[in-house]
């Protein structure tokens, strides 16, 4: 597939944009989706304050292992072409999860995690309702998402989301925030009735393909980047099974575009082709959408400066992780800002000088 076709999706409309592929807990190297990672004991795994300079002007960034460390290694490598300000690290954490832990312990000042996992630490709810946080970092701009959506075997006479219910579905390995998120859309109360009657499997990845063609699972969930890629498994299964596009009903749109843990949107299939046909034109998904944030103590001249090299030097960022956003103008970069998560002061700031900034949104103090 080619770069150009890459795209950004705003709301229902698919624009030019990219995707970051795969993370995994530390000790676990995840084929399809990032870890949830919710332990938050042990070492950094990684870095220390990078270079010389200015330690106010220093972001010390939690990026889970796998893509998401990919892409945060492309960004420190542009900080270190473009900027004679900023001193950035990359430093080793447990998964999205792990990494809302460790910054309300201040062990690194800014990190990289989704939507679905900042709502949960806002409302006590997933593994925050056994340890809650005392805080919740700040949106800074958007990084990426996994874009999901349900492909079923031929022969299981699934057409639709409604026949999903007696069927031996997957969405994808415990432990994956793709996974999460995707139960936490099905289980939403237009489509509880549903996902109640489905039969969850809870295999690894790397069992996912062979069980899908032994005639185990009858249906699974495909992700991966619109015009860039798809998750390995997603792949090996089209490369190995007849696969057919799942129409979403009206209930599972409803149930994806109310959950506030994460986005939706349609992507031509001609833009994101698994290579085989899958029998539709066009596929409706849900995201999992993934921010850079930032704790409050973090100084807002660096994250001014962050925010100034990822968008005036986006094409240098893309080209060592193309799957890192392609933004097409300042403002896609609150494309996944959240009213109820205060925005940087460092950040607001930029978006302000550069008429960027959504009135809607709060700014932190």
């Amino acid at each position: 597939m080619a770069r150009n076709k890459r795209m950004f999706m705003s709301g229902n409309d698919i624009r030019r944009r990219t995707f970051l592929y795969g993370a995994a807990t530390a000790g676990v190297v995840g084929l399809a989706g990032c870890s949830s990672g919710g332990s938050n004991n042990g070492g950094d795994g990684g870095g220390g304050d990078g270079g010389g300079g200015n330690s106010n002007m220093s972001l010390r960034v939690g990026t889970s292992a796998g893509g998401t460390k990919d892409v945060g290694l492309a960004v420190e490598r542009a900080v270190s072409q473009k900027s004679d300000k900023l001193n950035y690290s990359t430093v080793e954490s447990p998964g999205y999860i792990g990494t809302i832990y460790r910054m309300a312990q201040d062990q690194f000042n800014a990190g990289i995690t989704d939507n679905n996992s900042l709502t949960k630490a806002l409302d006590d709810r997933g593994q925050f309702s056994k340890q809650s946080v005392d805080r919740v970092p700040y949106y800074g701009f958007y990084a990426f998402p996994y874009s999901i959506y349900i492909i079923a075997r031929n022969g299981t006479g699934i057409k639709t989301f409604d026949d999903l219910a007696g069927k031996n579905v997957y969405p994808a390995e415990p432990g994956y925030s793709t996974r999460a998120t995707t139960l936490d859309v099905w289980s939403q109360k237009p489509t509880k009735g549903v996902y109640d009657k489905m039969n969850i499997q809870n295999m690894g990845v790397d069992s996912a393909p062979g069980a899908m063609e032994e005639g185990s699972i009858d249906a699974t969930i495909a992700y991966g980047t619109p015009g860039v890629r798809y998750t390995g498994f997603v792949r090996e299964i089209a490369s190995r099974v007849d696969v057919h596009y799942v129409e979403p009903t009206k209930a599972l749109k409803k149930s994806a575009e109310s959950y506030s843990g994460a986005g939706t949107g349609t992507t031509k299939y001609s833009d994101w082709s698994m290579d085989t046909d899958i029998g539709t034109d066009e596929v409706f998904h849900w995201n999992l959408e993934v921010n850079y944030t930032f704790n409050p103590s973090a100084n807002a001249d660096a994250v001014y400066e962050l925010c100034r090299v990822v968008d005036k030097h986006n094409g240098v960022v893309n080209e060592g992780e193309e799957q890192f956003n392609d933004f097409k103008s300042t403002s896609d970069m609150l494309a996944s800002a959240r009213k109820r998560i205060p925005v940087h002061p460092g950040a607001v700031k930029y978006y302000k000088e550069n008429d960027a900034w959504d009135d809607s949104l709060k700014e932190g103090k």
